[in-house]
């Protein structure tokens, strides 16, 4: 299938050089977009919970993180121009094109964290550039944010930023008290193994913005920008990132792809700007994390980006979305310019060709150098795992999760925090509708869940109805066009548990509706069957529920873009693929008595399937037998493929009696295409045959 390129996949982005032309590649094009006093980059006409000026602040700041670093580095850009005309423009109040004064929380302070960086490592190219007046303008416009309210968040680091530039040009708008104030309020997030929170005790979210979108990454430019005033913080700031490193490499692939996770996604190859950040700050890492391993993370991600055509628009400039342009996905304070917040990735360029950074030879994914190929990460309740088979290319990246939610409300949270895994190939899913009564299951993303919908009361026309006992069907009758399906949100109660056979387990309790109850145990892949890893849940039911439990979104699509078609047997894929006419389709079974239901699709992004492991022999309690589906879901609810596939176990539920519970145990299998290629690689089948063993402790619990 001809698609058009990526405009910079040509870039090897291999070297200093490459990783300047990426820049400046990524800037040009903004020039078109530039209002005439250089102050406002308009991008798009999608609206934001704030106003249009801030959002055209948007455009004109997060740009100047890469341009900043580029400058810092001794390096040129041309364009520069326009942002020492905006600084001018955009910070005077009889221009024009003011920004407006800040007023409490707003959205203008989030953009200062860049002006505030820019004026500390590229004073001399950006303010000394500027008139008098102009510079009166800016250090008050900046400074004005020191008397006002601002979240109890990650925001507060872009007062420090803004202090910490204030100060290096000797302002009078510095203010040392109130830079000291939030750093030890910031300190206080602080939970231990590298690791802090997005906000005070009680904030469950531990995402990108606990790494390189925000925290970590704003400590280690802390580390180097403040460590003649404020050493001991800055010490104990990279001691954090030391511990933090060894947790975060699991959250990238060989091939450069970090596992989506969380809000803000549409930041792209930010999620790797942590790697940068050490090489800014001189840090070196424990093993095995070489500078030229880090030189490694860093720089495959970015390439993975330059790559991905849906991520640019024609002229160069930066989508709104993740691997296609995709509002679904946003959140209501993603403007058309806060997608190059992914410009913080290039801090490297603020270093000289002789940096360690630069100067290593750049090491491919330390995968052999891991004690383990599953970690239990403590802190932000994730396992995470790269499959260790005996082919490199029978590989997979992914995390299972449990115990995380945003603070706030942020569109499709429970897609962002709530599944039971997040892939790096295979991506996740969100909601495309919120219609009346709650989305169908085709429009809720229902990849890596258990959805649940109440039969007993479905809203009809704004109204309660009462369905009851009539139009009770079979698993394989079951309306999935029905709306109201609720999946894993809130978690009451989240915990790692040991076992003997594994290292770990995490089980978590979460309660769809009142009178349901839902016990999870997540576990992680064994050596034996290293591409799958099983889901159990323990149900207990006051109601009458639909059930869909998905495994991964995988493409919709063949070899020629059309799409799925059904296949009968397994064998028909290697036949198939024998004949050269790439096997691709997908299977639904209705299992057996030793094996439940499955489904496995096979497509141009891999192999995903799912398999039902609870026949009545094994949970005599589970009388709710499921019935296999491929469901084509919604175009567009997929972050990695436009048009996805999810395969699913789907059944009904009766209300529990007598405080019996029913049992499920599920197993979910997972291989993408490598790179580059198209198609599953050789040798899944061989996987796909293995059967994943049910931990003991859990079968105990069972039986």
């Amino acid at each position: 299938m001809w698609a058009p390129p990526s405009p910079f996949a040509s870039n090897p982005l291999q070297t200093r050089t490459d990783l300047a032309q990426f820049l400046t590649s990524l800037l040009d094009p903004l020039a078109a977009h530039t209002s005439p006093g250089g102050s406002r980059i308009h991008l798009g006409f999608t609206g934001t919970h704030f106003d249009e000026t801030a959002a055209h602040l948007e455009g004109f700041s997060r740009p100047i993180w890469g341009l900043a670093s580029l400058l810092a580095g001794g390096g040129t850009y041309t364009g520069a121009e326009r942002w020492v005309r905006g600084f001018e423009s955009g910070t005077d109040p009889e221009h024009d094109e003011f920004w407006g004064d800040m007023r409490d929380r707003d959205q203008r302070m989030v953009e200062c964290s860049a002006i505030g960086f820019c004026l500390a490592v590229a004073k001399e190219q950006i303010w000394d550039r500027m008139g008098q007046r102009g510079q009166g303008n800016l250090e008050r416009w900046l400074g004005g944010m020191n008397d006002k309210k601002m979240p109890n968040t990650n925001w507060l680091w872009f007062r420090v930023f803004s202090n910490l530039g204030l100060s290096r040009v000797g302002s009078s708008y510095f203010s040392s008290e109130r830079l000291k104030a939030d750093m030890e309020h910031l300190d206080t997030f602080y939970i231990g193994d590298g690791w802090s929170r997005d906000g005070p005790e009680g904030v469950l979210q531990l995402d990108y913005y606990s790494s390189s979108f925000a925290i970590q990454f704003a400590q280690l430019v802390y580390s180097k920008l403040a460590w003649n005033e404020d050493r001991t913080r800055c010490e104990n700031y990279r001691e954090r990132a030391r511990l933090f490193a060894k947790d975060f490499v699991w959250y990238f692939d060989a091939e450069g792809r970090a596992i989506p996770f969380g809000r803000s996604l549409t930041y792209r190859f930010a999620m790797s700007s942590f790697w940068g950040a050490c090489a800014f700050a001189d840090l070196e890492l424990p093993s095995p994390l070489t500078w030229g391993v880090v030189k490694g993370l860093q720089l495959r991600n970015i390439r993975w980006w330059a790559k991905q055509a849906g991520a640019y628009n024609v002229d160069g400039t930066l989508t709104i979305g993740y691997v296609y342009p995709n509002m679904a996905m946003t959140e209501n304070y993603n403007s058309p310019g806060s997608p190059y917040w992914c410009c913080k990735s290039f801090i490297s360029l603020a270093l000289p060709e002789s940096h360690p950074f630069w100067a290593a030879q750049e090491e491919p994914y330390p995968l052999h150098l891991l004690s383990s190929f599953t970690k239990s990460l403590h802190k932000p309740f994730h396992i995470a795992t790269h499959s260790a088979t005996s082919s490199a290319a029978l590989a997979h990246s992914y995390i299972l999760s449990s115990g995380q939610r945003c603070s706030y409300a942020v569109k499709n949270s429970a897609a962002k925090y709530g599944k039971f895994a997040y892939s790096t190939a295979f991506g996740y899913s969100v909601a495309v509708s919120n219609g009346l009564g709650g989305p169908g299951l085709e429009e809720v993303g229902a990849d890596s869940v258990l959805a649940f919908r109440d039969l007993e009361h479905v809203v009809l026309g704004g109204k309660n109805a009462d369905v009851g006992a009539a139009g009770a069907a079979g698993a394989a009758d079951i309306d999935l066009e029905d709306e109201g399906w609720r999946c894993r949100r809130r978690v009451d109660d989240a915990r790692f548990k040991s076992t003997g056979r594994r290292e770990e387990l995490l089980r978590s309790v979460w309660r769809p509706y009142p009178g349901v109850e839902v016990e999870t145990w997540l576990v992680p892949p064994a050596p034996e069957s290293p591409l799958w890893h099983l889901r159990v849940h323990r149900v207990r039911s006051t109601r009458r529920l639909a059930v869909a439990e998905g495994g991964w979104a995988a493409d919709g699509q063949r070899w020629d873009g059309r799409h799925l078609d059904a296949v009968a047997d397994v064998s028909e894929f290697v036949t198939q693929r024998a004949n050269r006419t790439r096997g691709y389709g997908y299977l639904e079974s209705e299992g057996g008595d030793a094996v439940g239901a499955a489904v496995l699709t096979v497509s141009k992004s891999g192999v995903s399937g799912i398999v039902d492991l609870s026949p009545d022999e094994f949970a005599p309690a589970a009388g709710a037998r499921r019935a296999g589906r491929a469901l084509r879901t919604d175009a567009n609810t997929s972050l990695m493929f436009p048009r996805a596939v999810v395969p699913m176990l789907v059944t009904e539920l009766e209300p529990s009696k007598e405080g019996r519970d029913l049992w499920w145990v599920t197993a979910v299998f997972g291989v993408p295409a490598r790179d580059g290629q198209e198609g599953p690689p050789e040798g899944w089948q061989a996987e796909w045959a293995k059967s994943p063993v049910i931990p003991e402790e859990i079968a105990k619990l069972i039986i």
